[in-house]
């Protein structure tokens, strides 16, 4: 057992509690023993000076590729749960688009193991919704759940058929956890590299429309609304997709969805010069996507904020732009781009961004966490909001280097992060 942890002097948010004040938190024996105003530190524990920093219940990342099993040469469980510990999360959920598929009981249980013997950041594994994620079987949902999955998706390919996700759905209500969906209509989006636009025909690259993800925006949130199931949405990017969600939610259907720190920060410009750590599924959109992104966010619209955290090897990076293949890293710098580009900028309150990381995630997908209430699991993410810092990739905890905020200076960082009441990560500067 871990010896008692108080946290002193920090500036406690925890939007779970309605909580915005400065004082200590006693973590005991793995869990919250109190919160508030100047604790008495009990005799030999272990004390972390957190004046002039947030103290707030741990971040939680629902959208994490860990590429184990099957591609331990460019992560493994252990590295990208260091690498969350280090970026503030003390928890992540991995998806199935592992080799082989995360979708039965054996390896959503060995996904599970491998995160706990890590020790570092809590790991929750999907399922995945078909079988070897061919979109033509349904995959063994409650077997699955009793392994430990916590949601179920075929991230990195949409589920095509109408009558089988109508299945996952109802499926999953049974279980009363959320279906995952990579909305993207193959018919628009096959052979597409990039946002299709006036920067996709300058650089003579095939686009992929905003429609291809909106068609099964619409369909699917008509299928939750036919269900009851939960339909949880990755990754959107348009301004037309935060318009369907926010109709799906007028409606009382049962809708979440998520946005990357990347689609709020970054647009299709990134591309410029056929930067192939500026190629993602979705693809970065315009900047008026961006600013519909950031109005969702404020107004509840989109509930979660997550990385979609996706290493490569830097040789498969290298490549013309069209034959790269998609995605980031995201776990180390998250907490930097959101604090810039949504706190610092007024777009959301403290409160509002660590409701989107932290206490909405546990919320959403039924996670222990996301509070500092008495009795809590002792998850506690400390940043400093005001911090600067500049990415350099060749100091990340993750085997992966695929980032395009390298050289970028960010204002906000994680300076200490706690699982279970033991400190496993501190900032070494």
């Amino acid at each position: 057992m871990s010896r008692d942890l108080v946290l002193k002097g920090g500036r406690i948010v925890d939007p779970s509690q309605g909580i915005d004040t400065v004082g200590d938190v006693l973590l005991r024996g793995g869990v919250v023993e109190s919160c508030g105003p100047r604790i008495s530190t009990p005799d030999g524990a272990e004390v972390v000076d957190c004046s002039g920093m947030i103290v707030a219940p741990g971040l939680i990342d629902v959208h994490v590729h860990l590429r184990e099993p099957g591609r331990e040469d460019v992560e493994t469980v252990a590295t990208g749960a260091h690498s969350a510990v280090a970026g503030g999360f003390t928890g992540i959920c991995a998806m199935p688009n592992t080799k082989p598929v995360t979708d039965n009981q054996a390896t959503v249980g060995f996904v599970k193991r491998q995160g706990e013997a890590a020790g570092f950041a809590r790991v929750y594994p999907y399922g995945a919704i078909s079988v070897s994620q061919k979109g033509e079987t349904l995959a063994e949902i409650g077997e699955m759940v009793g392994a430990g999955a916590v949601a179920f998706s075929d991230d990195g390919r949409p589920v095509e058929s109408a009558h089988l996700m109508r299945t996952a759905l109802e499926y999953a209500r049974a279980f009363n956890v959320p279906v995952a969906e990579h909305c993207e209509d193959m018919s628009l989006a096959r052979g597409g590299a990039m946002n299709e636009g006036i920067v996709s025909a300058r650089l003579g690259l095939k686009g992929i429309p905003a429609e291809a993800e909106e068609i099964y925006v619409i369909r699917d949130i008509l299928l939750a609304r036919l269900t009851g199931g939960h339909i949880h949405l990755c990754h959107l990017s348009t301004k037309g997709s935060v318009e369907l969600v926010r109709w799906g939610k007028e409606r009382g259907v049962n809708v979440t969805a998520e946005v990357c720190s990347h689609h709020i920060s970054l647009t299709e410009s990134a591309v410029e010069g056929y930067n192939t750590n500026a190629k993602m599924n979705p693809p970065l959109r315009t900047a008026a996507d961006v600013e519909a992104l950031k109005q969702g966010l404020a107004d509840g619209t989109i509930d979660l904020l997550v990385t979609d955290h996706a290493p490569h090897h830097y040789d498969e990076k290298e490549r013309e732009f069209a034959d790269a293949p998609n995605g980031i890293v995201g776990l180390e710098t998250a907490l930097g781009v959101n604090c810039t580009y949504l706190l610092h900028t007024g777009v959301m309150s403290m409160s509002q961004m660590i409701d989107a990381m932290s206490c909405k995630p546990a919320r959403v997908f039924h996670l222990p966490g996301g509070t500092l209430a008495r009795g809590s699991i002792a998850d506690v993410s400390v940043f400093d909001p005001s911090r600067k810092w500049t990415v350099d990739a060749a100091r990340f905890k993750s085997k992966g280097r695929n980032t395009p905020y390298g050289g970028h200076t960010f204002t906000g960082q994680a300076r200490v992060t706690v699982v279970g009441g033991r400190v496993v990560y501190r900032a070494e500067d």
